[in-house]
């Protein structure tokens, strides 16, 4: 019998392994858990139930391809770059198609997605969440804010999700993002509120963003981001990143203010901003040294005023500093930015001036902001 095993060992040794494997597999139990239908502990799945069905796919095409560049990036740095979820990409010459994606928010068809997703694209297609595909048509977009408003015609359409409220998202509440990332399928991913309110972010004109650690990549710009209770707080916009994929740093528009850009487009079929014809320039230490002001005095100044503008019928002058408007401080450019934009055209903005070390109050009746230059004819 030794002398039997020890050629078989020997010889054929796989002969002992898989007797001994087939041994232990006769004599192992596996304990399975039981399934009562309640959902693991923490788990989402309701609120994805309830929001996913309202997020569609959409896929733009053009004749041809143009380089997709935005203010503030340089496509060539070594540095990281805020990419949007079309950049990156050399410019072609053949017809090219894109993709990303949208939400829908009412039982008439509308559609909430990212003014970059559908610029320059000659057709545009929306997947529903049921495999259907249907033509969507531009009721109208905003690029300084980066909305566009879609609307599709089609039967039975999916239940529209829920707008939440901005005023109950806070730093560190869980969030979801769900698109179509990389044109693999509806994906949800999650993660937490970074940070609220975030400007000087360099993107767009207007800026208030959610900031969210949730994983978004190429394909879900124009996707929701949603609460724990499946309400829409938020539509993807851009990421920070250095290779283009998600690093953890994402940006959503409010819903408060996607939905007053989406309000004003369906009202005057644009979006309507107050003006006054002013070139801010914001305040250095140095500069307010050479200027005389006050130490730590805050506002902007105007190194430029248009003839015959706002500002100028008013009275304001080059070199004047603004530094309240209609009471509220002026801190730069951007606040400034804000709060005339927020003053209908038409109506009196009330400016505080510093001139030669005294405060000057003047009145000026706002105008129309005029259209960025890539929507001028």
């Amino acid at each position: 019998m030794l002398a039997a095993v020890f050629i078989v060992a020997t010889l054929k040794p796989e002969w002992l392994s898989e007797s001994r494997v087939s041994s232990l597999v006769d004599t192992v139990s596996l304990k399975e858990s039981s399934y009562d239908g309640q959902l693991n502990p923490g788990s989402y799945h309701e609120a994805v139930k309830r929001s996913m069905p309202a997020v569609v796919n959409i896929f733009t095409s053009k004749a041809s391809a143009k380089p997709r560049t935005r203010k503030g990036a340089n496509p060539n740095s070594a540095d990281p770059l805020f990419n949007f979820f079309f950049g990156g990409q050399p410019p072609e010459e053949e017809p090219s198609s894109s993709l990303g994606s949208g939400v829908l928010v009412s039982p008439e068809g509308l559609i909430l997605t990212n003014h970059h997703v559908i610029s320059d694209a000659d057709s545009i297609d929306v997947t529903l969440s049921d495999g259907r595909k249907i033509k969507a048509q531009v009721i109208g977009s905003d690029p300084e804010t980066d909305i566009a408003v879609l609307k599709i015609e089609a039967k039975q359409l999916p239940t529209p999700i829920t707008l939440g409220k901005v005023e109950s998202v806070h730093v560190g509440d869980v969030v979801l993002a769900i698109g179509n990332p990389f044109g693999v399928g509806q994906t949800v991913t999650s993660g937490i509120v970074s940070a609220l309110g975030r400007d000087h972010v360099g993107i767009n004109t207007f800026e208030n963003f959610i900031q969210t650690d949730a994983a978004i990549n190429p394909g879900n710009s124009g996707g929701a981001l949603i609460d724990t209770r499946g309400n829409l707080i938020g539509i993807n916009t851009a990421i920070y990143s250095n290779n283009g994929g998600s690093m953890g740093i994402g940006f959503a528009i409010p819903i408060n203010l996607a939905k007053q850009v989406m309000e004003s487009i369906l009202t005057n079929g644009s979006v309507s901003r107050g003006w006054i014809g002013v070139e801010p320039q914001n305040l250095s230490k140095e500069l307010s040294e050479s200027l005389g002001l006050p130490e730590n005095t805050e506002g902007v100044l105007l190194s430029g005023v248009l003839e015959g503008g706002p500002a100028a019928r008013a009275g304001v002058k080059p070199g004047d500093v603004l530094i309240a408007v209609n009471e509220k401080p002026i801190k730069d450019v951007r606040s400034l930015l804000n709060q005339i934009s927020q003053i209908s055209p038409g109506n009196d903005a009330k400016l505080s001036i510093l001139r030669k070390g005294k405060e000057v109050a003047l009145t000026a009746q706002t105008g129309k902001r005029p259209k960025p230059k890539q929507q001028q004819n």
